[in-house]
């Protein structure tokens, strides 16, 4: 299980507009371990009361606003910013950092320049076309785990997350 002093794992959201995303994003949160997600703006903060969080994880993983979202974080928590934006190195070739802030635009936007310029690496999910944004969270999360060390795999991680409806098993042929 992760001990949060070994690392830390953060969201940051750019004024994101949607409250099903943010839910989205929140649930993705969950289930990949981040630690926090902080956003900006006033967009999400009004829509707030219709987020779709069906898992409530806004009990345990905390939502933050703040005015700038770099700040006041860890001496050696990294930056990274997560845009489709020319010269930035492509997720499957990243290596994660332990301690990081995951920087996530807006859905109808891009990361400002002042922001990438104050990160310390900027990745890129490849697709066709581009993914909104609780999409590009859960693969970038994903991605953070399949090359950790730390993950665990078998059937009591399986046990453990699954659907209490879903009692299925592969029979061996």
């Amino acid at each position: 299980m992760k001990n949060s002093a070994i690392r830390s794992v953060l969201i940051g959201l750019i004024n994101p507009k949607s409250p099903q995303n943010v839910g989205s994003v929140l649930r993705a949160a969950g289930c990949y371990d981040a630690d926090a997600i902080y956003f900006t703006g006033s967009r999400y903060a009004r829509a707030r009361a219709h987020i779709t969080d069906t898992k409530n994880r806004a009990l345990t993983i905390p939502v933050e606003q703040r005015d700038d979202i770099l700040t006041g974080l860890a001496k050696d928590m990294k930056k990274v910013a997560v845009e489709l934006v020319e010269g930035a190195t492509p997720l499957p070739e990243f290596s994660h950092p332990e301690n990081a802030l995951y920087l996530f635009g807006p859905e109808d936007g891009t990361i400002p320049q002042s922001l990438l310029d104050r990160c310390d690496e900027v990745v890129y999910v490849p697709t066709k076309g581009c993914m909104n944004l609780a999409a590009t969270v859960n693969v970038l999360l994903y991605d953070r785990m399949a090359k950790s060390s730390h993950t665990r795999y078998g059937d009591q991680i399986i046990r453990n997350n699954r659907d209490t409806n879903n009692k299925t098993v592969v029979i061996k042929k």
